[in-house]
């Protein structure tokens, strides 16, 4: 089993940039799929970003791509979403998750994959 908790939110002027983590407890953090996933209010919650457990492969949603940018650090437990060229339409709470998977290339965009959710931090864009 595997705790998150996100950090790194905050409000931000339409331009700006912003760097969440998502720090992972436990000593198997590398065995995990990581992905991002924001919920805007009144909206459903969609797919932002994925990595793999080696974090050599990615995947991001269209709306997204090209701004943000997602990693991880296995030695630290952590993953980060590098957010830069921020839109009003980016306000949302981003939450992370993990997939266990046995498969090094394996990269999940879909919500029902991930079994384990950080509770989210707020992300405030100005216009």
């Amino acid at each position: 089993q595997v705790q998150l908790v996100e950090s790194g939110g905050g409000l931000v002027q339409a331009g700006g940039s912003l760097r969440l983590s998502c720090a992972a407890s436990g000593r198997t953090f590398g065995n995990y799929a990581m992905g991002w996933f924001r919920q805007a209010p009144g909206k459903e919650r969609e797919f932002v970003a994925a990595i793999n457990r080696g974090g050599a492969y990615t995947a991001y949603a269209n709306s997204v791509k090209a701004r943000f940018t997602i990693s991880r650090d296995n030695a630290k437990n952590t993953v980060y979403l590098q957010m830069s060229s921020l839109k009003p339409e980016d306000t949302a709470v981003y939450c992370c998750a993990a997939a266990p998977t046995d498969v090094m290339h394996f990269i999940a965009t879909t919500q029902s994959t991930y079994d384990y959710w950080g509770q989210g931090t707020q992300v405030t864009v100005s216009s």
